[in-house]
C-alpha cells in the first residue's frame, strides 16, 4: 500500500513525463501502468470538485499509548528488541525501531562505518595491521574501525596479492582469531589461483601466439588477448581472464564476432579464389558475383568484392 505522499510524486512525475507510466516505473519502482492511470484520473477528479477521497488511509493498528508502553519498555530493558517484541507480544522488529527512530532519534545505534577516516589514518591502520604481533581484532580496537573494514583497506592499498613478511619462527606467534586464519588461508588460496592463472595464460601464449615466456600481457593486441580467453575459458571464468589480461569486456566481444565473421566467409574465400584464376585471373567482383549467382550461391556483391580485395584479386 503506498501513502499519499508516495501517490503524489509519482503523479508530478508522471505530469512531467507527458504521462508516460513507463519512466516513472523505472524512475521509482512503483507502480503499475494500470495503478498509475487510476491514481492521475483520482487527481484529476480532486483538482475538479476540490473534495481529496483519500480512501488509502487505514487507521494504525497501534494507539500512541501502545507505542509509547513498547519503547519505555526497549529502553527500560537492555534495549533489547527481541525481549520487548515477547514480553508485549507486539510489535515486529521493524515496527518498534521505526517507532524508536521517530520518538527518540538519538537512541539509534551508529555503526562504526559512519565514522569517516582519513587516507593517512587509513594508511596507519593497514601499516599496524600488517605489523602486528597479536591479533586484528585487536589492531581494530585501536584504530576505532572494525576488523573487516581494515583488511577491506588492506585489500585497497596493497592489492589481494600482497602477503605479509613472516617473523623468525623464534619470535613468531600464532593468530588467536579463527577468523583471522581462516582470512588469511582465504587470500593465500586466492594468491595460488592468481598465479596458477598467470603462468597458464604465459604458457598459451607461447603456444599459440608464439611469444616470448616473459612477455607483458597489457602489450598483447585485442585479438591476441582474444584468442588466449578462448582457449583457457573452459578452465577458467570469463571475469577472471578479462581481469588479469586487462582487456575490457566489450573488445572481448568485439573480437569474437570479428572472428566469427571471418571464419564464415572461409569457404567463400577459397571459392572465390578457384573461380578468380580459372578465368584466367581477368574477372572483377561484378563477374565473379554473377558466377556465384549461377551456381545458387546467394552472397551480396559487397561482401565479394570486400573478400577479392582482403585477398588482392584484381583484374
Amino acid at each position: 500500500m503506498y501513502s499519499r505522499t508516495d501517490r503524489m510524486k509519482a503523479i508530478e512525475l508522471y505530469i512531467k513525463y507527458y504521462r508516460s507510466a513507463a519512466t516513472v516505473i523505472n524512475e521509482l519502482g512503483y507502480p503499475s501502468r494500470g495503478m498509475m492511470r487510476n491514481w492521475y484520473k483520482q487527481h484529476l477528479l480532486e483538482q475538479k470538485t476540490g473534495i481529496i477521497h483519500d480512501h488509502y488511509l487505514r487507521a494504525p493498528k497501534y494507539t500512541a499509548e501502545q507505542q509509547r508502553v513498547a519503547i519505555n519498555h526497549y529502553l527500560e530493558n537492555g534495549k533489547n528488541f527481541a525481549q520487548t517484541i515477547r514480553d508485549l507480544g507486539y510489535p515486529n522488529r521493524e515496527t518498534l525501531q521505526k517507532w524508536r527512530d521517530e520518538l527518540f532519534p538519538e537512541q539509534r545505534k551508529i555503526r562504526g562505518s559512519v565514522v569517516q577516516f582519513t587516507r593517512e589514518q587509513k594508511k596507519d591502520a593497514v601499516i599496524a595491521l600488517c605489523s602486528r604481533r597479536g591479533s586484528a581484532q585487536t589492531v581494530a580496537e585501536t584504530t576505532g574501525a572494525t576488523r573487516s573494514i581494515l583488511y577491506r583497506w588492506k585489500h585497497k592499498l596493497l592489492g589481494k596479492e600482497y602477503v605479509r613478511a613472516m617473523p623468525d619462527k623464534v619470535e613468531q606467534e600464532l593468530p588467536n582469531d579463527k577468523d583471522q586464519l581462516i582470512s588469511e588461508i582465504e587470500l593465500l588460496k586466492d594468491q595460488v589461483r592468481r598465479l596458477k592463472l598467470e603462468r597458464d595464460i604465459l604458457e598459451a601464449a607461447a603456444e599459440l601466439i608464439k611469444k616470448d615466456p616473459g612477455v607483458d600481457l597489457t602489450d598483447l593486441s585485442n585479438k591476441e588477448k582474444m584468442m588466449l580467453i578462448a582457449a583457457l575459458s573452459t578452465n577458467y571464468p570469463l571475469k577472471d581472464l578479462i581481469i588479469s589480461l586487462e582487456m575490457p569486456r566489450s573488445s572481448y566481444y568485439y573480437q569474437r564476432r570479428t572472428v566469427k565473421r571471418e571464419n564464415k566467409y572461409e569457404q567463400l574465400k577459397t571459392h572465390i579464389v578457384r573461380l578468380f584464376r580459372s578465368n584466367n585471373s581477368c574477372y572483377g567482383y561484378r563477374r565473379i558475383h554473377r558466377l556465384l549467382g549461377q551456381e545458387g550461391k546467394r552472397v551480396s556483391e559487397k561482401v565479394v568484392r570486400n573478400v577479392m580485395a582482403k585477398l588482392a584479386l584484381s583484374s
